[in-house]
């Protein structure tokens, strides 16, 4: 079985002297075999000058070895053996860059239906998804389900490649009927914010500089559109989220009441005085002293690693919450929950334990029900499926052994994911997301 690992490509900032103070855009790139994801991404780093000097060279080195007479651009993000052997990419790729505007992260996810839980994975910190369309085939059942993803797990921007112009003549007609068909699609799922660009990655057209190919076209190219998309709002903005992960007790000479609590804060500000609640046990106390790496300070914010002391001497573990006050997320025994199946060995069914791992919480989820199952292509769910299989979305509900402290996914990504181990081999089952999709799945129980 091909490896479905992830690998990562370095830094490159295009001209670019300091980038600290840039704001950080996430992407996600998708789309069916061969709509020309890897090429796009490979122009995209090259036009902007992204790509270092010893990259290029091996990618150079690489096409030609493949028999090719230009450079293959696809070889920048198809960097393992087995997918250069098999043209295709199978795991998910991460390559960062930045501009003179902002810093990137590109997920060059897979487009064979058979790796859809790739694309959940790629996807999941995503504020942009990039959406691929061969022109010549329009929109695909791979197309159509990348975009119900993306839509699922709340990416505010999509962006629709329709690439390949120059092998449909770059025809207006050909892009028109392509948007309109998304646009249909986009608009039954809720999804306002989307862009439509004809490209032609291979020789750059609406890449990085406007093409004059289509004079048509009088919307930004990509790398432009890109450049302006409006940040997400910042964990930091959220209300205070902090999962305690480790308890410190030196226990030795000068420290024997000491106590603190070690973990990265998942959103929000924490200072020095506040007053907060943990959770579940509910009690509620204030913050002594905030410790990083640096020192003790007044203020941290998310995502910063911190030890905190706290003014009440209690009992908390691993996997307890510490909140705000005023805005607490939920706590329950019992989560409905949407989830992406992953096993390949078995299917998931009612009835069955795993362990499941949320935020710093690691406690055993019985599958009560599986409440229905996504058909993508239609947009309707199937009412109580006896089974989740591989790569399959489906509705379950869920009871644990111990409290869980979340929010809903679509309020906060971070306490409202989580995944399902299997105890038995510690291999990763599912992904899930707690709460129910943005946009409404239509029963059929035909």
């Amino acid at each position: 079985m091909p490896t479905t690992g992830l690998r990562t490509l370095p830094w490159k900032t295009a001209n670019v002297k300091d980038t600290s103070n840039m704001d950080l855009l996430r992407i996600v790139t998708a789309g069916s075999v061969d709509d020309g994801k890897s090429t796009l991404i490979g122009r995209l780093l090259l036009d902007s000058k992204a790509l270092d000097d010893d990259v290029l060279s091996a990618v150079r080195d690489a096409s030609r070895r493949y028999q090719s007479d230009s450079i293959n651009l696809a070889l920048v993000t198809d960097g393992l053996r087995a997918e250069r052997e098999q043209g295709i990419t199978i795991d998910v790729a991460y390559r960062y860059f930045s501009t003179s505007v902002r810093k990137f992260i590109l997920a060059d996810t897979p487009g064979h239906v058979g790796y859809t839980r790739n694309m959940v994975t790629g996807a999941s910190n995503a504020e942009v998804a990039l959406i691929m369309v061969d022109a010549r085939n329009g929109m695909v059942e791979q197309s159509r389900r990348h975009s119900v993803i993306a839509s699922l797990l709340g990416i505010d921007h999509i962006v629709v490649c329709i690439n390949k112009m120059d092998l449909v003549g770059h025809d207006q007609q050909v892009y028109e009927t392509i948007k309109t068909k998304f646009t249909a699609l986009m608009t039954r799922l809720g999804v306002t914010n989307v862009v439509y660009i004809p490209t032609s990655a291979l020789n750059g057209d609406n890449v990085v500089e406007p093409s004059s190919n289509m004079p048509w076209f009088t919307g930004d190219p990509l790398l432009n559109h890109l450049e302006q998309v409006p940040a997400r709002v910042g964990l930091d903005a959220l209300p205070l989220r902090f999962p305690v992960q480790h308890v410190i007790r030196p226990l030795r000479v000068g420290y024997y009441d000491y106590r603190g609590y070690a973990g990265s804060i998942a959103s929000g500000v924490l200072n020095k005085g506040d007053r907060v609640r943990i959770l579940p046990s509910g009690h509620e106390t204030v913050v002594t002293t905030i410790e990083t790496p640096r020192g003790s300070v007044e203020q941290a914010s998310a995502p910063d690693a911190v030890t905190i002391c706290l003014a009440d001497d209690f009992d908390i573990t691993r996997g307890e919450m510490i909140c705000s006050l005023d805005e607490s997320p939920q706590t329950s025994k019992t989560v409905g929950a949407i989830v992406c199946w992953m096993d390949e060995q078995r299917a998931m069914h009612q009835g069955e334990v795993y362990r499941i791992k949320q935020t710093t919480r690691s406690t055993k989820a019985l599958v009560n029900g599986i409440e229905a199952r996504f058909n993508i292509t239609s947009l309707k769910g199937e009412p109580e499926p006896k089974s989740l299989q591989l790569n399959e979305i489906g509705r379950v509900s869920l009871e644990v052994s111990a409290p869980l402290v979340f929010d809903d996914y679509a309020t906060n990504r971070i306490t409202g994911s989580f995944i399902l181990i299997n105890e038995a081999t510690n291999a990763t089952v599912a992904a899930g997301m707690i709460g129910r999709p943005r946009f409404p799945f239509s029963l059929n129980s035909g």
